[in-house]
């Protein structure tokens, strides 16, 4: 499949990319794994994220010390549902020209102990940068992993920053 055949501008939204994941566990542990910043750092190449999390709030992703992944604002928070956040990727030049995009997370409960994850990254440019979406998969594989089995996906990518730095450690 070609990259003109999975993005496409959709209702003004800009192009987009959507992942949708299940995962056996609960909204409120899903909730916790993507604001906590220690348990992101074990599912999102090492990086972790710090925030405040309330509406209209900064965050920020990184390695202290190593690189700047990302920072952004909080547009929508709704735990353990939706979490709505601007997005501007800072880890190359070329990605920094991408400039502000969107991401909404949307937890879903299905059956009696899982629940439906999907991840919308939207408002990016017609010839978006695919670096800005292409560990989308890696992360929520490693996301799936740590929370239904307790361990860290092992995958190079998955590792890249493991052990660069200490979060809150600055």
């Amino acid at each position: 499949m070609t990259d003109e055949q999975l993005y496409a501008v959709v209702g003004g939204r800009g192009t987009l990319t959507a992942f949708e994941i299940y995962i056996k566990t609960s909204p409120e542990r899903l909730w916790e794994a993507i604001t906590d910043g220690e348990m992101r750092k074990r599912y999102s190449f090492g990086v972790g994220v710090e925030s405040d999390w309330t509406q209209g709030s900064e965050y920020r992703a990184g390695v202290p010390g190593v690189v700047d992944i990302s920072r952004g604002e909080n547009v929508e928070v709704d735990p353990p549902r939706r979490l709505v956040q601007t997005f501007t990727a800072l880890w190359s030049e070329d990605v920094k020209r991408e400039g502000t995009t969107r991401v909404t997370w949307e937890i879903e409960p299905v059956g009696d102990d899982s629940c439906r994850l999907q991840v919308t990254h939207d408002q990016m440019g017609d010839d978006a940068n695919s670096q800005l979406f292409g560990g989308w998969m890696m992360i929520l594989s490693g996301l799936k992993t740590l929370l239904e089995t307790g361990d860290d996906l092992t995958t190079p990518g998955s590792l890249m920053y493991a052990n660069a730095g200490n979060w809150g450690g600055e």
